[in-house]
């Protein structure tokens, strides 16, 4: 009886180590060993793996990426205006022994990094360029954040975007009349611009109709048809001044010509 209680006791203590010994990494994660506090070159993969119990220690990273929002930096541009801006990182993990061994809360670490870049970056970019070039900006912040992470700490910034900037209220309002008056400056020039070629326009119309005697008579039926067209009870009819002139040298040619006619009889003849 005793041997089989040995046995039993063996068998038990041998099921307990393998079940001990097992660990399931994820597909998203890996595996880091630390045997006797040192950290084994192979990294586990996904999958049911083993290590040695209570000699080996692993740690589950994530391979994920990971998005992380940067809270609002107040900052001073180049064109000394201040500004409030928040941004968003996109980073994962490349290498898992990096990110465990190198650094203490890579994750902490990177939001840091992206705080003083943002500051940094924001300090030598002027007002327009904040607002007008955001992909300029990105990438100058992809940059700096990226360099001191990738390879010391084994973390890979994939993408950095401003979320948005905030502007004083002050300087809010000087930038709307700043357009409003831009807008109006168009809107002159572009009204100007309309009328000089219209007074062009004209001006060839007329020296064209000047050479053609009927094309006057011809715009004003035209003018006429175009008034007519509105059904309105009342038409108004342009009268040609020279039309005018017209009938004021015959009236005066027979008068002229009555004052100066003989008498017959007391008769005037006309």
């Amino acid at each position: 009886m005793s041997v089989w209680w040995v046995a039993g006791g063996i068998l038990g203590a041998v099921v307990v180590l393998i079940f001990l010994s097992l660990r399931i990494v994820q597909q998203y994660q890996r595996g880091v060993v630390f045997r006797f506090g040192r950290v084994q070159e192979r990294v586990r993969e996904p999958g049911l793996r083993m290590i040695i119990p209570f000699v080996d220690r692993m740690v589950k990273v994530t391979m994920q990426t990971v998005v992380m929002p940067v809270p609002a930096q107040g900052a001073i541009t180049h064109d000394n205006v201040t500004l409030t801006v928040d941004a968003v990182v996109y980073y994962r993990v490349v290498d898992p022994i990096r990110s465990l061994v190198n650094v203490r809360r890579y994750s902490q670490a990177v939001l840091q990094v992206a705080q003083t870049a943002l500051r940094s970056v924001i300090g030598r970019a002027d007002l327009d360029t904040v607002l007008g070039d955001r992909e300029r900006i990105n990438a100058e912040l992809k940059a700096a954040i990226d360099a001191p992470t990738e390879k010391p700490w084994g973390v890979l910034i994939e993408r950095v975007e401003v979320k948005d900037v905030s502007l004083p209220d002050t300087m809010k309002r000087s930038m709307s009349r700043q357009a409003e008056a831009e807008r109006e400056r168009r809107a002159r020039v572009i009204a100007a611009d309309g009328e000089y070629q219209a007074s062009r326009r004209l001006a060839d119309a007329a020296r064209a109709m000047a050479d053609t005697p009927a094309a006057f008579q011809l715009r004003l039926l035209q003018t006429v048809v175009d008034v007519a067209a509105e059904k309105n009870s009342t038409l108004v009819m342009p009268f040609p001044v020279e039309l005018l002139r017209f009938f004021e040298q015959t009236t005066t040619a027979a008068r002229s010509a009555g004052a100066t006619s003989p008498a017959v009889n007391g008769v005037t003849v006309n």
